[in-house]
């Protein structure tokens, strides 16, 4: 059986984050960003604007994998997270208490983390070196399937923009932690 190394690596920061709101399809990076190395390993991202950005920053050499997109947050897309608090405090409280909640009319964290889960199951065919980028939600349900974890928990980890998880795959999937991550 060959190893498959799988770096996960969370897009740059955008102006959303900063602000406190929602991610948005066509939100963009944030200028002069520093920490980001290029590689010559083979790039995969989200369809996102700021997962393609970064994803350039890194190579040349890039595959759009829709598997990898954000959460679908309906209606609270680009939302300002105190205007969620503000207009729908009990369908904030439930989607952050319920993994199959879907109150904003997008995909459920459960969603999210069944689709992760088929990515992993695919990547888990491909040997090689591998550097993904993609989103928050995306790399928490990663860890949460890769240590076995329930979908509840995903609302406790942060993943900081450029955050990269390392995993590696021998008939499992294992969570590699380092000292020195690189791509």
């Amino acid at each position: 059986m060959q190893t498959v190394h799988l770096t996960l690596l969370c897009h740059a920061w955008t102006n959303a984050q900063r602000t406190g709101h929602f991610g948005h399809e066509t939100d963009d990076v944030l200028p002069d960003q520093e920490g980001l190395r290029r590689t010559s390993r083979p790039v995969l991202c989200a369809p996102e604007r700021r997962t393609r950005q970064t994803a350039a920053w890194l190579s040349d050499s890039v595959q759009i994998d829709p598997l990898l997109g954000d959460v679908d947050l309906g209606r609270w897309q680009g939302m300002a997270l105190k205007q969620v608090q503000r207009d729908e405090p009990h369908a904030l409280a439930q989607w952050l208490d319920d993994p199959r909640s879907a109150l904003h009319g997008g995909e459920s964290m459960l969603d999210v983390c069944v689709r992760v889960a088929h990515w992993l199951s695919i990547r888990s065919a491909a040997p090689g070196h591998w550097v993904a980028v993609t989103h928050p939600f995306v790399i928490r349900a990663a860890m949460m399937q890769v240590l076995g974890g329930s979908p509840d928990g995903l609302h406790r980890l942060d993943v900081l923009p450029c955050a990269s998880l390392q995993l590696v795959y021998t008939g499992q999937w294992r969570l590699r932690l380092s000292q020195n991550a690189s791509l």
